[in-house]
């Protein structure tokens, strides 16, 4: 009776190794899609913040970037207007003794 158990465990073992595979081949697969969509992203920061030193610079002038450029004006001038938010004071030494 053992050896018709053997050949059912073997192959549930193989069909799971092989699922086992296939998932982490996915999951492979969707990280380097996430990698590769942050890249992107990072790319079109990059690219956004050398258009507006180059609308702030005066070297490119469009009437589209200069309204986006204003509104990053306009989102710093509030950032530094807000009070600055206090460092919290040294937490407290315990006793020595």
């Amino acid at each position: 009776m053992e050896s018709e158990n053997k050949p059912s465990s073997s192959s549930f073992l193989n069909r799971l190794k092989e699922a086992t595979g296939v998932v982490a081949t996915k999951a492979r697969e969707g990280v380097e899609e996430l990698q590769t969509k942050h890249e992107l992203s990072q790319a079109y920061n990059d690219l956004g913040r050398k258009a507006a030193d180059l609308v702030e610079s005066g070297a490119v002038s469009h009437p589209e970037l200069a309204e986006r450029v204003e509104k990053i004006r306009a989102l710093k001038a509030q950032l530094e207007a807000a009070p600055a938010e206090e460092t919290p004071a040294e937490p407290a030494k315990p006793d020595a003794g």
